[in-house]
C-alpha cells in the first residue's frame, strides 16, 4: 500500500487551494442535520434473493418499526417527556430506547423486504427517529447496584438478546458531525440489515452535527472516552451478552480507541487471560477512522490481546479524511501515512496482522464497482463494504471467510483486499448449491 500524502505536500497552495474547493461539496455529504438518513443499499450478499436475512423473522418483528437500545453522555436541557439533549459532553450516562422508523408511514413490510433483498433502484425511504424513551440516569459517582432502574435497562437488554438469534450485544460508536436523530437511524438500519438477528445499542456521544465545529467534537470525544469505558465495563458485568462487538465509524474511533485501551487495564493479579474472559470485547471493527495513525497503533498494542478480532477499514482517497489530515496535522488510522511509524510500530503491525488478530481491509475504488474514489461512509453506502461489515458481525469470520484476499506491504504485514469475483466468493459462502 503507497503512503497517504505527506504534511508537507498537504501544505502546497495547489493541494490547499484544492481542498478549500473541496469544503463546500463536504459540508453537503457531512451535514448529518440536514440531510435524512434513507435506507442504505442492499448488502451485496441480499441482492438477488437467494439469502433472504429475514427468513426467519417473526410477525411481531415483520414491520417498519427499528427500535434499538441507547446510552448517551449528552447533557440535557430538560429530562421529561422526552430528554432535550445538549451538545455538552458530561460523565452522566443516560439509557433507553431509541424508537426509529423506515418510511413515511405508509410504508408496508411487503415493500421494505423488496427493497432490503433487491437492488431495486426504487428511491430508498427515509430512516427517522420517531422518539427517545429515556429509561435510567446514572451519575458519574452513582452505584448501579443500588439503582434498580439502571438495573431495569440491564435487565431489558437480556430480554431482547433472550428473544433473538444472536447471543451478542452490538454497540455502535458515531462519528463526526452527527446529530441524535442520524445516529439512532444508522445504528436501526444496521438492526434492520442483520435480519433484525442482532441486538444494537448506539452510543451517542455529544457532536455538535456540523462541519465547522469539528474541533468541538474533537474535545467532545476526549471527554467522552472515560464514560464509554465505564458503559463498556458495566455492559460486561450487569448483562448476559455472551460478548460485546463494536462499530466505529469515522471519528468515533477516538472514543473507541483509547477506551480499549482503559478496558485492558487488568486488576492487581488479574491475567490477561482472565481480563480478556471478563471483558468479553469481540469483534471490534474501524470503519474509516478519524484517529491519528501513530496514535491508533500505540492504542492497538495495549488491548489488541483482549478482542476476539479487530478490523481496519481504510480507503486511501477519502476525502473527509484528508480534511482531517490537515486540520490535525497528521494522517489519519483511515488513510494512513506508513512512513510517519517508528520502527518498532511498523514491527507490530506485522506481527499483529499476522497472528494477533488484526486485520487492515483496503477499501479500493478501482477494485469495487461504482464505490465513489473518495468515498467515506463506505460501510454502509457501499453493497460490497457492507456486506462483509455484517459477515463479520453475524458470523464472526475472519476475512477469507468473508471472500476477501490477501496481500502484503513491503513491509511484510498484510492487508485485505476485494477481489473482482468477491460477489460470487459471497454466493458461494452463502449458498454453495449456488449456480454460477
Amino acid at each position: 500500500m503507497k503512503p497517504a500524502s505527506t504534511s508537507a505536500e498537504l501544505r502546497s497552495p495547489v493541494v490547499l487551494a484544492a481542498l478549500l474547493s473541496m469544503l463546500l461539496p463536504l459540508a453537503g455529504l457531512l451535514a448529518g442535520c440536514e440531510t435524512p438518513v434513507r435506507l442504505m443499499p442492499t448488502p451485496v450478499a441480499f441482492k438477488n434473493g437467494e439469502v433472504d436475512p429475514f427468513e426467519k423473522v417473526g410477525p411481531q418483528l415483520q414491520g417498519t418499526d427499528v427500535p434499538v437500545l441507547y446510552t448517551t453522555n449528552r447533557g440535557v436541557l430538560v429530562e421529561r417527556p422526552e430528554p432535550v439533549h445538549t451538545i455538552v459532553a458530561t460523565d452522566t450516562l443516560r439509557m433507553g430506547v431509541a424508537h426509529v422508523r423506515i418510511g413515511d408511514g405508509t410504508l408496508d413490510w411487503e415493500t421494505l423486504h423488496r427493497l432490503s433483498t433487491t437492488a431495486d433502484a426504487d428511491e430508498r425511504p427515509v430512516v427517522e427517529l420517531q422518539r427517545l424513551d429515556q429509561l435510567a440516569v446514572l451519575g458519574a459517582g452513582d452505584d448501579p447496584a443500588r439503582m434498580p432502574e439502571v438495573l431495569d435497562f440491564f435487565r431489558l437488554i437480556d430480554q431482547t438478546i433472550a428473544a433473538s438469534p444472536s447471543t451478542e450485544l452490538l454497540v455502535y460508536v458515531h462519528g463526526s458531525n452527527n446529530t441524535v436523530p442520524r445516529a439512532a437511524a444508522q445504528a436501526a438500519q444496521f438492526r434492520h440489515f442483520t435480519g433484525r438477528r442482532m441486538v444494537v445499542l448506539t452510543y451517542i456521544w455529544p457532536s455538535a452535527g456540523s462541519l465547522v465545529r469539528y474541533f468541538t467534537d474533537v474535545g467532545n470525544a476526549a471527554a467522552t472516552v472515560e464514560p464509554f469505558a465505564r458503559f463498556i465495563g458495566l455492559l460486561a458485568e450487569h448483562t448476559r451478552a455472551s460478548k460485546i462487538d463494536i462499530l466505529s465509524y469515522s471519528a468515533g474511533a477516538q472514543v473507541l480507541s483509547p477506551a480499549l485501551v482503559k478496558l485492558a487495564q487488568a486488576r492487581p493479579g488479574e491475567s490477561r487471560a482472565q481480563l480478556r474472559e471478563r471483558r468479553r470485547i469481540g469483534q471490534i471493527y474501524f470503519a474509516a477512522p478519524d484517529i491519528d495513525t501513530r496514535r491508533a497503533v500505540d492504542d492497538l498494542n495495549a488491548y489488541v490481546d483482549i478482542t476476539e478480532r479487530v478490523s481496519i477499514a481504510a480507503n486511501l482517497n477519502d476525502s473527509v479524511l484528508v480534511f482531517a489530515q490537515v486540520a490535525n496535522r497528521a494522517s489519519r488510522a483511515g488513510r494512513p501515512n506508513p512512513t510517519e511509524l517508528s520502527s518498532e510500530q511498523s514491527q507490530f503491525l506485522v506481527d499483529a496482522s499476522q497472528r494477533l488478530g488484526f486485520d487492515l481491509i483496503k477499501v479500493d475504488p478501482n477494485d469495487i464497482p461504482n464505490l465513489p474514489k473518495r468515498s467515506h461512509d463506505f460501510w454502509f453506502a457501499d453493497p460490497w463494504v457492507s456486506s462483509d461489515v455484517l459477515a463479520q458481525f453475524l458470523q464472526n469470520a475472519a476475512p477469507p471467510g468473508r471472500g476477501l484476499e490477501p496481500r502484503a506491504t513491503d513491509g511484510g504485514a498484510r492487508y485485505w483486499t476485494f477481489p473482482q469475483d468477491f460477489y460470487e466468493r459471497v454466493r458461494r459462502l452463502l449458498n454453495p448449491a449456488a449456480k454460477p
